[in-house]
């Protein structure tokens, strides 16, 4: 049985008293579940992903709790003169589980390129870190019936470079970048009929791997439409935006899945 997730994405909020008390109640409403405990469910996981400047806050509140945590992006380089630049290693000795790479706003506001996003994904698997790449079109690209020739590009990028193998561990997710934070989404029929056509464009690298990755969906998922939402078979979770920073939004979305 694959995995499920529901997995936060920050992205530029926060701040150390409201990143206290959001994550206090998260852990909170997450532990309910003894989610892991000996007894808990060990077939579902819930994460934030959290500016990498409050890693260390995250890592010291969550150590001992009930939510996993992990950054938004990792630089395409290992070390170096890069000023600014947080690496993959960096990231993970602060006991992240994993790091989103490949995020439409990555891609379109600062630029990343498929091979960059390649760079930061091989980092990040090197640094022990499991990648959530985004893949995911535009509403032009949409409308133009583009919609898989852009996903399989995103991923083509992935597997030219570290092979069908390179996608075992990774938790993909997609994401229409016309629903994400537009208030829209793809409508479950929409959704899952993308998640299956990833689903099936990897068992043709890898039958075991097709199986068993998560794909997440995300493009304004709420408690009000993650039940529909998840309850389609290829949808595995959810990358939440803007209602992760809503405490009991995002534990709506939690008890969803």
């Amino acid at each position: 049985m694959r995995k499920r997730f529901v997995i936060g994405n920050w992205k530029l909020n926060g701040g150390l008293a409201a990143n206290a008390a959001l994550l206090d109640k998260i852990n909170l409403g997450v532990g309910i579940n003894a989610g892991k405990t000996e007894a808990g469910d060990q077939s579902k996981s819930c994460g934030v992903c959290v500016p990498s400047i409050y890693l260390a806050q995250v890592q010291h509140q969550l150590a001992d709790g009930f939510v996993d945590w992990g950054a938004q992006d990792v630089s395409r380089f290992a070390a170096g003169a890069y000023t600014g630049e947080v690496s993959a290693k960096m990231t993970a000795e602060f006991g992240c589980r994993y790091t989103i790479v490949g995020h439409s706003e990555r891609r379109a506001v600062f630029g990343d390129s498929d091979a960059a996003v390649a760079e930061k994904f091989g980092n990040a698997k090197n640094a022990g870190l499991a990648p959530i790449l985004c893949v995911g079109e535009t509403l032009e690209e949409r409308i133009a019936g583009r919609t898989e020739i852009i996903i399989m590009r995103q991923l083509r990028a992935i597997t030219d470079k570290f092979g069908g193998a390179g996608l075992d561990g990774v938790i993909l997710a997609y994401e229409p970048v016309w629903a994400i934070g537009t208030g829209k989404t793809a409508t479950p029929a929409e959704a899952e009929a993308v998640h299956a056509f990833l689903r099936a464009e990897i068992s043709k690298f890898d039958l075991e791997i097709a199986a068993n990755i998560p794909i997440l969906y995300g493009g304004s998922v709420k408690k009000s439409n993650a039940t529909e939402l998840f309850a389609m078979p290829n949808i595995d979770g959810g990358l939440i935006g803007g209602a992760s920073l809503v405490a009991e939004e995002f534990l709506g979305i939690w008890h969803a899945l």
